[in-house]
């Protein structure tokens, strides 16, 4: 009984974690190239490839390719999972803020920590004009953490052991990701 009870809470979860969680995607959404991105908001490769994306592929790319965000909090970040689950509702409330949140803390990386992480996302929400108590509730909420784990389980059924992990078609691309690589691997995959 117990089992088949945990059970229907997880369909459930899954069932509004479907129907609640936004694709966070930046480029052209429509684009059959993706480019999927398994990043950790606490790592410091996957501030320097938010950069590399930032300056130098969106500019490129980002009419034919779509670049799509998953969550890969990793064990040994104490303030990752949080900060994942609540740019899950950051995301429920606007992507483009989302994305926004994910620029702005891989740019306070060093200044976070998991006590002063609830103090900067309600910052972060006053600043956005969102609600601060809504933010910092967040990070209890079960369905935004089942959208963090199912990112994570999804990752781990991937082989995917490090951050960022980038996939392009078949061709993947871990950690220090250089430009010349991605490049010449979107290059590979848009259709000419």
């Amino acid at each position: 009984m117990r089992l088949a009870r945990v059970a229907l809470l997880w369909a459930t979860a899954m069932t509004l974690t479907a129907a609640t969680r936004p694709e966070i995607v930046e480029g052209n959404p429509a684009s059959p190239v993706k480019v999927v991105i398994y990043e950790d908001l606490q790592c410091g490769d996957c501030r320097n490839f938010r950069a590399l994306l930032d300056e130098k592929l969106l500019p490129k790319y980002g009419a034919r390719v779509a670049f799509v965000h998953r969550d890969f909090p990793l064990g040994r970040h104490d303030w990752a999972r949080p900060a994942a689950i609540a740019g899950r509702w950051i995301a429920t409330q606007s992507t483009g803020l989302a994305i926004i949140y994910q620029r702005e803390l891989y740019a306070e990386q060093n200044n976070i920590t998991l006590a002063g992480l609830k103090p900067w996302l309600a910052e972060f929400a006053v600043r956005n004009h969102l609600d601060s108590k809504a933010i910092v509730a967040s990070l209890s909420d079960p369905v935004l953490t089942a959208a963090v784990d199912q990112d994570l389980q999804s990752a781990r059924g991937r082989g995917i052991a490090r951050a960022p992990t980038v996939f392009i078609g078949s061709a993947s691309l871990v950690e220090t990701i250089v430009y010349d690589d991605i490049a010449r691997a979107i290059d590979e995959a848009i259709p000419h």
